[in-house]
């Protein structure tokens, strides 16, 4: 059968989502080292969305086969006992066949988290990017709304991005402060790598007033990464959910619990 979860991770200690050469943390090993112990036997995961060294997640789904017979709390609860205390199971439930935790999602949500305060914090430390300088919020967020809709998103991909195409459509880029905590909330039909970290970056340099209102506009125009500002640290990053067919009945994460 054909298995779905909900995972939840900090990836402050992860080199990434993705497995990597022997003795390198990742959070997909964490999870399949676990689930194997739960099923008795070696599984490997397909996840919906990878994400790089020190992002988090609280939406990230995945999907594994295994003819073990185990009821949806005891993949939850098995697994969550033989997780390290930085990656857990929220829920588990028996998809159809065709469902895929990656080529089945329709949209994927991501949430970046700013510290904007003249002190760092101990408590938000790889949790949100520090800026100390003032911010405007109200600047970033109207600086952003250039780039929803379907573009060619060159200039806010990674050199390195494999994607065949640079072309996406971004459904809805808001910027929200919460006291000391600006948050960067997106989603899309699908995303470059490090395109939020660098669209953060683009935005975040609007706030400083380093840049006016125009440069994302700009930066989008270039379709040249080489042009594209700086990538912001991935410490603030969230992998927040991803969005699928109704017919495969896929939970909601839960709230965001770090916001006010």
């Amino acid at each position: 059968m054909r298995i779905a979860l909900g995972i939840e991770y900090n990836g402050s200690h992860y080199h990434g989502w993705q497995a990597q050469k022997e003795g390198v943390p990742s959070v997909q090993v964490a999870l399949e080292q676990a689930l194997s112990k739960v099923a008795n036997h070696p599984l490997r995961v397909v996840c919906a969305g990878r994400t790089d060294r020190g992002v988090h997640g609280f939406g990230q789904v995945v999907h594994f086969d295994s003819d073990a017979e185990r009821t949806a709390h005891n993949w939850v609860m098995g697994s969550n006992v033989n997780l390290p205390d930085d990656v857990s199971v929220s829920w588990a439930r028996q998809v159809p066949d065709d469902f895929h935790a990656r080529f089945s999602a329709t949209g994927r949500r991501y949430r970046y988290l700013i510290l904007n305060r003249h002190y760092r914090s101990a408590l938000w430390h790889k949790r949100a990017t520090w800026v100390h300088g003032a911010l405007d919020d109200t600047a970033m967020h109207r600086a952003g709304q250039c780039l929803l809709g379907e573009h060619d998103f060159s200039s806010y991909r990674a050199l390195g991005c494999q994607a065949k195409s640079p072309v996406r459509t971004l459904e809805s880029l808001t910027v929200t402060r919460h006291g000391d905590l600006i948050e960067l909330a997106v989603s899309a039909n699908a995303f470059l790598h490090h395109m939020v970290r660098n669209i953060a970056g683009v935005l975040i340099s609007v706030g400083k007033g380093d840049q006016d209102e125009d440069y994302a506009a700009r930066v989008l125009g270039f379709k040249d990464r080489t042009l594209g500002g700086v990538t912001a640290p991935p410490d603030g990053l969230y992998f927040a959910g991803v969005r699928y067919p109704e017919r495969f009945a896929i939970p909601e994460p839960p709230p965001a619990g770090f916001l006010p």
